[in-house]
This record gives C-alpha cells, structure tokens and sequence, in this order.
C-alpha cells in the first residue's frame, strides 16, 4: 500500500499507533482515544452504543442503528467546502454509501480535534483543514470499518478476508449481508485492533475521493442550514454594541435614560469595548443604542488619516528595514547594474466584509459558560473566555455553527467579539445573550487586513539578466501583542513578507527588509494574509523587468523557476489553456502571475479590454492550480472561482480609508465588493498530482490582481502600484 504524506505531515502527524493513543476519549464508549479504557482494552467488552444508539469508533465517527453516519468535524465550515471535502475521508475509507454521511460540528476540544499543523491548538485557518486531516480522517474511517468487518466475520463465522464493504453494505459471497447500522453494536463490543492491521487504500482504488461528490452544506440553499443568528433560546435577549468612533478611545461617562425608556430595552451594560444595550430583539436593541449619549474618551484615540499613514510608510520605506531574507549583496548588484528600476507600491486597508457579520450567542452560569457561534479558533477563544470569567477553559462549551463566510475575521487572536458577549452575558447570569454586528458594526469597528506600503528596486545587467532585487515593506504586524507573537523571530512577522522572503526565483543579489509600524488601527489575518500585497508587488515589478529586458514574461518566469517544477507546471498550463502568445483583438491585453501560497501553487492568466477612456473590463481568467491529490474538484474549482473574485474586489473597488481616526467607509455603498456584472468568465484547470493534498481556500487570491495589472500595462503601457487600481486615459 503506498501512502501519500508530505514532509510537513510526517514531522506532525503521529504514526498509525501513535494516532491511535492520541485521538481523543469519546466518553464510556469503545475509543480509538488518548487512552483506551482498560474494561475496553484487548477483549470482547459488552456494547459500547450510547445512549443514542451509536457505535463511537473514535472521535470522529458515530454510526447509528438507524445506519447513518456522523462525522465530527474539527474544522470550521464557512463555505470552503471543509464539510464536504473531511466527510469524504472518512467516507472514503469507510466504502460508506455518501447519502449517509452526516458531518456536523465538532466539539471544542484540542485534546482530541487540535490542529495537527498548530500542534494542542484546535481552529481553522491557513487553508490546513484537509492538509492537516487526510490521513488522520482517513484512519479514523479505516479502523471503524476494519472493526464493522471483524463483526460481520465472527457473526457469519468466515474470514474477515472474504468479507466486502460498498456503498454502507458488509457482505460475504454466500449470501450474507448487513448495514453499517446493524453490525453497530456488534463491531463496539469487539477489542481494539492492531494498528499495524489497519490499511489505508492505494489511491488506485479511490472510489470518492477525487470525485466531484455533491456538497454536504446545501442546507444553505433552502434555509435549512443552521447560523449563529438563527438561534433561538427561551428567555434569550439581543444585543448590540456602541463603540467608540475613533479606535483607542473610551467611555468618560454615559446616559442611558432614554436608552432604558426605549421599547423593548431591557438594560443597558458598560464593557470594556463601549455599551451595551441589551433588548428583547434586535430591532428594539439598536434603537436604543441610538439613544445613548456617550461622552468618549480620545486622549488616547488614534486620530492620523490615510493619507498620514501612508506618507510615514513612504518615508519608512526609504530608510534601512529588519531583513527578512538577504542573498548575496543586492546593494551592489543594483550599483552597478545597467538598468534600475524602482517602483513604491501602496496597499489600503481592507474589511472582510462577510456575508454574515461578526454575532455569537453565550450563556454565563456559576458553573460554566456556552457558546454558540461559527467558531473558527476553539482553543484561543476558550482561554480568552475563561480568562474573563475566572474559569477553567474545559468550563467553556463551544457549539461550532456554520458561518456565512469569514475570509479570516472569526479567527481573531483577541477573541474580540466574542469577549463583547461573554462580558454582557457576564452582567446577565442565567440569561443567553445574542450579540449581533450590524454591517456598520462590522465595517467600522476592526478588525483590517493591514495597509502597506512597499518600495522595489530591480537591476538588469546589459544581456538583461535580471542581478539583483531589493524589496522593502512597511507596515502593522499581525502576530505581535497576540499569542501568535512567539512565531516572529527577530522581530519579523511572517505574515507581513511571506511570498516576497519567499520569492522562488533564480536572482542571484536579492534583499527583504521589514518595517513594522505600532499603531492603534486593529488588524489582523485577511484571506491568504500576506500573500495579498506581496504577490502583487513581486509579480507585478517582476513583469515590469521582463518588459524592460525585452523578453516574454512567461519565458523569463519559467527561466528563473528551474528547480522548482510545481510552479512551472501551473504557469505552463494557464498559458497553454489561455492561448498565451496568440493574436488579440485592439484593446485587449493579457496578463500573468503565479503564486504558492499555503502549499498550494496557483497561476492565472488574465485578458482585459479597455476603453479609450481608460475604463477597462476583465473579460476572462484562466487559472491552473496544483493542490496535490484532488479531493472533491468541483470544491476547487469553486474555491478558484471564489478566490478570483474575492481578490479582484480590492484589485478593482474596496478600501478602508480614515479620515481624522474615523473610518469612513461603513457599508457597501461605500465599501465595494465586486458585483455580479464584473465577475469574468473563468475556467479552472487542476493539475493532476499524487503529492498529499493541500488547501484551496485561500491560494486562489493573491494571483488575480497582479495578473490583470500585467494585463492593463500590455495595453496601456502604463504600471499600476496603488490599489484599487484606478482607471486612466489610455496614453
């Protein structure tokens, strides 16, 4: 049997044995656990079916008399297809028929459902859910099926060996035959088996996996699906939130007289993030908020503009940085290079600006605290919450709901949101308090992707041999001030250079140097984090050399991409699918960028047409990408798709600007995201591979910007180094 595991896999994961002792206790039923319970271990124990009549193979799989199978899943669902592709695994594994298959939210819990890729840290992010589940799921299917056959053989009395599984049916060739459901109690009164007894498939025999099987989250699409904002619980109040109109500020003094004489207010709660006004539904709670008059605090509020900002990062960037990377002695390279060109690239802030904004519901008790919300950072958000309360974090029950999108926000190292509730839900013991973010809420009140600048230098040699590249960013650090600050070393954040300190490309003098920038303005992870400035600027200034030097900007790209044959091939594939080097009709240009991102590597090509004017459409994107194995490809190509269009928003329409401290924008009138007539037309290709699987949520954004720029300068001559990009005239 071969098995697909990474590098990465192999230094995290455990072996087979090893996941068999770690994968966490499921109560007084049969466990494939941290530990197994001794009555358990080694010997036919009576039934281990719970109370529900399920068969609890491990922490991941109850299978019922009624012949479903629940899959808990550890990773968060917010419509990258996490349900549908783990489900998969397990099912995979399993030969379960995939219309049984149930996945819901897995419980908090980092001793059984941490993130292998985090280490004890259960949450969701970095496009890691399958990466860091494929084995481990598929172990978790294999062993209640091994388990289900030995039932099948001691009760048919034939060998185990003869004993088949499709499609949620066990049976032998004289004429047995038997449902998951009905082996249950069975297969839990049987001992552990050997790990070394458990198989995995050969990839040869994938029967779901690699499958465009049908998404088991379409409970969205008829209103069945369960959010955060549809809980209701009895005696459950709403609330919202007043916070301070410049961040750093706080409350002097309140009046909450009218609040409290507004219909439906039934109290009004200082906490540390402004007040609140708790009511008897949502509509009650935010006209009362409207009646609050509240005196801030600013002597410590920020007050500088975007256009302050972002003059200090200019200047910055013209003074020496921490390096992130240094290769040779870029500084002479570029001395004595025949051609140097420079270029100072500015980046905006930038909201999530989920569908669904920030909400949570908590219940605070003597005894402990639950919360219901679509939960992307279990095990950060139980310490913080326990924190608050003066609890033990197994005090705090976290129930995982879906979320209507996240691109990053829910997972916030200051459990910011979720605080809010908890401390409201603190003032009312006894009570469930919903807390609910209006969109202004949302856009106003933080978290940012953070704004940058960063300032290029580029020398050829007179063959037009690209010799050396220098490369400095300014601006906020996500890691520092939060638990994540222990992962920055030398004071670099990697979050703020990754994919420029990582820029593959063959240039022999090359230097990346990092100014961080303290300020009051709350940032934090954007989807695909770094990547999204850095892709740009790198991809971008490298077509302007290309350009320069007179030589195609794929030929130069897969030049200086020897050694590093993934790349190549998604560069070589969008090309060849988009017809790169073939005729087009006047004003229309195309572009390229290809980037790796989360172990995932992604090219695109894009062709625009443009108006004389200056106004320009970006009529079509090829995108090749290589994930590794393909779990589910009709999940990728939507997450492509997804990825194209959340990226070409910032590329074309969205900014967070502030004016005097104040956030100006404050919904979507005013913070564009694109809309359905600009989206293109968009084929995505998958390039065949056996190398473990990697993520797709996140890697399809960061090439798509600097791909149509590319595509803009091949018809206008003009470069772009601010976004959005702005339309001019063409020259």
């Amino acid at each position: 049997m071969r098995r697909i595991v990474s590098e990465q896999q192999r230094g995290m994961a455990t072996s087979r044995r090893g996941f068999l002792k770690l994968m966490g206790g499921v109560g007084a039923g049969l466990t494939l656990a941290l530990k197994l319970p001794t009555a358990l271990a080694g010997n036919g124990a009576a039934s281990a079916l719970n109370a529900a009549g399920e068969f609890e193979p491990n922490a991941f799989v109850r299978i019922g008399t009624d012949n479903k199978v629940r899959v808990l899943i550890k990773h968060l669902e917010m419509g990258q297809g996490t349900y549908t592709g783990l489900t998969t695994l397990v099912a995979e594994e399993l030969d379960a028929d995939w219309e049984q298959m149930q996945p819901e939210g897995a419980p908090a819990d980092a001793s059984r459902y941490n993130n292998l890729h985090w280490g004890p840290v259960q949450g969701t992010g970095g496009s890691s859910a399958i990466a860091n589940s494929f084995e481990q799921l598929r172990l978790a299917g294999a062993t209640a099926r091994a388990m289900l056959v030995a039932a099948a053989a001691r009760q048919w009395d034939v060998p185990a060996d003869e004993i088949r599984v499709s499609k949620g049916v066990v049976s032998h060739a004289a004429g047995h035959s038997a449902t998951f459901g009905e082996l249950a109690e069975q297969a839990a009164a049987l001992p552990l088996p050997e790990p070394d007894g458990i198989r995995l498939k050969d990839p040869a025999d994938f029967v779901l996996i690699g499958q465009s099987v049908p998404r088991k989250d379409l409970g969205k699409t008829d209103g069945s699906a369960v959010f955060t904002q549809d809980i209701q619980l009895d005696g459950m109040l709403t609330a919202v939130v007043l916070h301070p109109p410049r961040f750093g500020a706080r409350v002097r003094r309140y009046d909450d007289t009218r609040a409290k004489a507004s219909p439906g207010v039934v109290a009004v709660v200082q906490i540390p993030a402004g007040v609140a006004v708790l009511a008897q539904d949502y509509w009650s709670a935010k006209q009362g908020r409207e009646q609050l008059e509240v005196e801030w605090d600013e002597s410590q509020a920020f007050t500088a503009s975007s256009t302050d900002i972002m003059a200090r990062y200019r200047e910055l960037s013209g003074q020496p940085g921490q390096p992130a990377r240094n290769e040779g002695d870029a500084a002479a390279a570029l001395e004595s290079a025949d051609t140097v060109l420079e270029a100072t690239y500015e980046f905006p802030y930038l909201a999530h600006a989920a569908l669904e904004p920030m909400n949570c519901v908590a219940l605070v008790t003597a005894e402990g605290c639950e919360v219901w919300n679509g939960e992307q950072f279990q095990t950060v958000d139980q310490g913080a919450i326990a924190a608050v309360l003066g609890m033990k974090p197994e005090q705090v029950k976290i129930n995982m709901l879906l979320a209507g999108g996240s691109f990053g926000r829910r997972a916030n190292p200051a459990s910011d949101y979720l605080l809010e509730t908890v401390h409201i839900a603190k003032a009312r013991p006894g009570t469930p308090v919903k807390l609910v973010w209006s969109r202004e809420d949302d856009m106003r009140a933080g978290y940012f992707r953070p704004a940058y600048v960063h300032r290029l230098r580029g020398g050829l040699d007179a063959d037009g041999n690209l010799v050396g590249w220098e490369q400095h960013i300014v601006g906020q650090s996500i890691m520092a001030g939060t638990p994540f600050e222990a992962m920055m070393q030398e004071g670099i954040d990697p979050t703020s250079v990754e994919g420029a300190s990582t820029l593959p490309y063959a240039i022999p003098n090359l230097r990346v140097e990092l100014t961080t920038v303290e300020q009051a303005v709350p940032v934090q992870w954007w989807r695909s984090v770094g990547h999204t400035h850095t892709a740009y600027s790198t991809e971008t200034f490298f077509d302007e050399l290309a350009v320069r030097a007179g030589k195609d900007p794929v030929a130069l790209r897969l030049q200086l991409l020897e050694g590093h044959p993934r790349w190549q091939g998604v560069l070589r594939l969008a090309a060849e699918k988009a017809g790169w080097g073939s005729p087009l009709p006047e004003g229309r240009g195309r572009g390229v960028a290809v980037h790796e991102s989360f172990n995932s590597y992604v090219a695109q090509v894009a062709e625009v047409s443009v108006q004389p004017d200056g106004g320009f459409r970006v009529e079509r994107v090829v995108c090749a990408v290589d994930c590794g194995l393909a779990i589910n490809p009709d999940v990728i190509r939507a997450q492509m798709e997804g990825g194209i269009g959340f990226g070409l928003a910032p590329a074309l329409v969205s900014a967070i600007t502030l004016e005097n401290g104040r956030v100006v924008q404050s919904n979507f009138h005013d913070y564009q995201v694109l809309r359905f007539n600009q989206m293109p037309e968009v084929e995505v290709h998958i390039v065949p591979s056996a190398e473990p699987p990697t993520g797709v949520g996140e890697p399809g954004v960061p090439p798509i910007a600097p791909a149509v720029a590319n595509a803009l300068a091949a018809v206008t001559g003009r470069r772009y180094y601010q976004l959005p990009i702005r339309p001019e005239p063409a020259a």
